[in-house]
């Protein structure tokens, strides 16, 4: 059985929900086992264990937010050493723009090297019923794609 692993920063609360949602789609998918982490708990044994990583992160500034930004710096060379190459999504909370820390997140992730199983996705704004869905959606296409064997 793979697994995806869930990883979130959150100060506000965004993250957390996207998060959530994201698990609960994911989990839709019996052949899959989910685990969700807060950025600061995970670390390179969690994804090592994992089929694939879903990062949910905010933007802070431009740029991407300190605790999903450190997990990824904790993660980085290890990862390399142990040669891991993972399928990956990634969901930005943004309170304006959100392309900034998509692109910092993007630079770490092909240095790593991680492939992309799911296009970025940046929500804007307090997250609603909409983007909550959307993200429980995403969370579920990446656990079909990792129990199918595609990615």
């Amino acid at each position: 059985m793979t697994s995806l692993l869930i990883v979130y920063h959150s100060q506000s609360g965004s993250c957390a929900a996207l998060a959530r949602a994201a698990a609960e789609g994911a989990a839709a998918e019996a052949e899959v086992r989910v685990r969700l982490r807060r950025a600061c708990d995970a670390g390179v044994e969690e994804v090592a264990a994992a089929g694939g990583l879903l990062l949910v992160a905010a933007e802070n500034s431009g740029a991407l937010s300190g605790g999903a930004k450190e997990f990824l710096d904790r993660v980085f060379y290890p990862a390399i050493d142990r040669e891991l190459v993972l399928p990956y999504a990634l969901i930005v909370s943004a309170g304006n723009d959100g392309r900034g820390a998509v692109q910092q997140a993007e630079r770490i992730f092909r240095g790593i090297p991680f492939k992309v199983a799911n296009p970025p996705q940046i929500f804007r704004g307090e997250p609603g019923d909409r983007e909550l869905a959307a993200a429980g959606d995403i969370g579920q296409a990446l656990a079909a794609g990792l129990g199918m064997g595609i990615f």
